[in-house]
């Protein structure tokens, strides 16, 4: 990567939500972040202040609308609508994590689909291009009549795991719909795939799991695109040593890592969960267990070539 990005009609900006990873990314680009303030006041508006001119520049604002999440989404729109009223020429707006992603859908009557709620907002304060990584449901993709370039986690994990030189590998999905992910991190490592098919009998009843395909003696490398209270992926642990299987490791692309999950993790069968700075660890969340990876390479890449006006497909592999 660049060591000086000479044109200065890019402009970075991050708000509270990952300052690291901003900072990170536009190191890698050869850049400093842009100057901007977010000031809050007393009953809990929020006032952001840009503190350089951005008139007629491609800006990028890096902003994960992880916990707490509508504080972060607010932060973004009065950011998008700031650029906007001071002529930015594009505002391209870098969403590391998307939150409301897994509300995609009506599942039950009369419920609203959140997601699509969240990019009409976005679209509507002035946002001209979406960067973001693995998207709960990839077709969230199409609530955007703006173009979104999702880029993809498992190359990152997946480099990881080579570089460890685990033997006998066994990439297991902790669902059904999580299947073709570990798939692809199945097709890096050049190992078979297994999938956990849990059901509850009733409601309020334990959840009664089943190994599909051989994970007898083998290392499991369990892989999600969400740990949230990491209930999932703990009792997926669990079931796969109870099932045979010799070891069990755990990756993700986003830690939200809420409520238990924790507790969960440290006391599980789970020997490590590696996981991207899509999210910001706070210091508490930085067990021994937990590995973060940064995405900031991938994502700087990505903002230098939709500036350039290069291809981003490149970066999918």
């Amino acid at each position: 990567m660049s060591t000086g990005y000479n044109d200065s009609s890019l402009k970075v900006f991050t708000l509270n939500s990952n300052q690291r990873l901003a900072e990170e990314i536009a190191a890698h680009i050869g850049t400093e972040l842009g100057k901007s303030s977010v000031t809050t006041f007393s009953d809990g508006e929020i006032q952001i202040n840009i503190e350089e001119s951005v008139r007629g520049c491609d800006v990028y604002v890096v902003q994960s609308t992880s916990e707490p999440v509508n504080q972060h989404i607010m932060e973004l729109l009065i950011m998008i609508d700031a650029l906007k009223r001071a002529s930015a020429a594009t505002i391209n707006v870098v969403i590391p994590y998307y939150g409301y992603a897994r509300q995609d859908r009506k599942a039950r009557s009369r419920e609203p689909i959140t997601s699509k709620l969240v990019a009409d907002l976005f679209q509507t304060a002035g946002a001209s291009r979406v960067i973001t990584l693995d998207l709960h449901a990839p077709q969230i993709q199409g609530f955007f009549d703006i173009p979104v370039d999702q880029l993809v986690g498992v190359p990152i994990l997946g480099d990881y795991w080579q570089q460890q030189g685990l033997e006998d590998i066994v990439v297991v999905s902790p669902d059904h719909g999580g299947v073709t992910r570990a798939r692809q991190l199945a097709d890096r490592l050049k190992a078979p795939i297994a999938i956990i098919d849990k059901r509850r009998p009733r409601p309020n009843v334990a959840e009664v799991m089943n190994i599909v395909g051989n994970i007898e003696g083998k290392t499991a490398i369990l892989i999600d695109d969400i740990i949230d209270t990491a209930g999932t992926i703990t009792l997926g642990a669990n079931a796969l040593i109870e099932s045979g299987a010799k070891e069990v490791y755990a990756c993700c692309t986003h830690p939200v890592l809420s409520g238990p999950a924790i507790d969960r993790i440290h006391n599980s069968k789970i020997k490590e969960l590696v996981v991207t700075n899509t999210i910001f660890l706070k210091e508490e969340k930085q067990i021994e267990k937990v590995t973060q990876l940064s995405v900031a390479p991938l994502i700087s890449e990505a903002i230098i070539r939709v500036h350039e006006l290069e291809s981003v497909s490149v970066l999918f592999d």
